[in-house]
């Protein structure tokens, strides 16, 4: 049985300009059914890595496919599969809401008017104002309801939820999982790690142009110390030579430290005193690339070896 084809693929994209490298040989994989987060500071490369799947930029050297399609040079065909959502979005200001969304909605080849006004009402949009009067927040709603009322294969979004307040927020995540569920795929670039996290299957960490990390969350949280902190009685525990284990603070009757990899010779050393309570937790995506990028910096300046 023949391996289905991923929605979207980089193959080798890299992009520069003049003496700038903006992307770097990204060669990624997103298969359909799939929310994938790409992230990274601003000049990591990640808007560039969606204008070059989008067919607005040409790679400098390898390509960018949808649905198999070269993004580039099939750019009409490509564009049938998506819908994308940008992170500042202009708007026609003599043009209602209402007219800028059967706007977009004609311009993309159709959409659901059921599930527009569905997600009107979601959004507690009023699409009867002109455009000039809307606010940033709600300028970005008109962008993700048109994206989303297209129930696209493919949705394409580059700081979607910038401008909306925690709960459009958290209604714009239950409408991701909503498109997911029904088949859709989704690459969505973010600085709001939290709803990376809350989403995405996958995330790809760029730096630098270059892809440098990606795989599940819970893939990435084992590359990672989990934290682990408790409390002692007596004599502390001896904790020399345990592998994994960094960062040890032991003073009045507190431990806290550390730890990589596997946790049972530490557990058995935490058990031979007396500890009443022991707590352990994974880091949150906002740690790991925190911490990643702390530990690249410090590796680029020459910094603890």
């Amino acid at each position: 049985m023949s391996t289905p084809l991923p929605v979207i693929r980089f193959i080798e994209t890299s992009k520069h300009f003049g003496e700038v490298v903006a992307l770097d040989r990204l060669s990624l994989e997103v298969g359909e059914g799939e929310i994938v987060g790409l992230l990274g500071p601003n000049g990591a490369g990640k808007t560039t890595a969606l204008r070059a799947l989008l067919g607005l930029l040409k790679p400098t050297s390898g390509r960018a496919e949808i649905f198999g399609l070269d993004a580039w040079k099939q750019p009409i065909e490509a564009h049938r599969q998506l819908a994308y959502i940008p992170g500042e979005f202009h708007v026609w200001p003599q043009l209602t809401g209402g007219q800028i969304l059967e706007l977009l909605g004609v311009v993309s080849g159709g959409y659901d008017p059921g599930y527009r006004d569905e997600l009107v009402e979601r959004f507690n949009f009023d699409p009867s104002k002109k455009g000039r009067s809307y606010s940033k927040g709600n300028r970005q709603k008109i962008a993700v309801i048109a994206a989303l009322m297209t129930r696209a294969p493919l949705l394409v979004m580059d700081e979607p939820s910038s401008g909306l307040d925690p709960l459009m927020e958290a209604t714009f995540q239950d409408c991701l999982r909503q498109a997911k569920a029904g088949g859709q795929t989704v690459l969505l670039s973010s600085h709001i790690l939290s709803e990376v996290e809350a989403v995405c299957d996958r995330v790809a960490v760029l730096r630098q142009g270059a892809l440098v990390e990606h795989g599940t969350l819970e893939e990435l949280r084992h590359l990672h110390a989990h934290t682990v902190e408790a409390t002692y009685e007596g004599d502390p525990p001896e904790l020399t030579g345990i592998p994994g284990v960094e960062d040890v603070y032991v003073r009045d009757g507190v431990i806290r430290l550390q730890i990589t990899g596997s946790t049972d010779r530490l557990l058995k050393a935490l058990a031979q005193a007396h500890v009443p309570s022991i707590q352990m937790r994974e880091p949150s995506l906002e740690e790991l690339f925190h911490a990643y990028y702390d530990e690249s910096d410090d590796v680029a300046a020459g910094v603890g070896g």
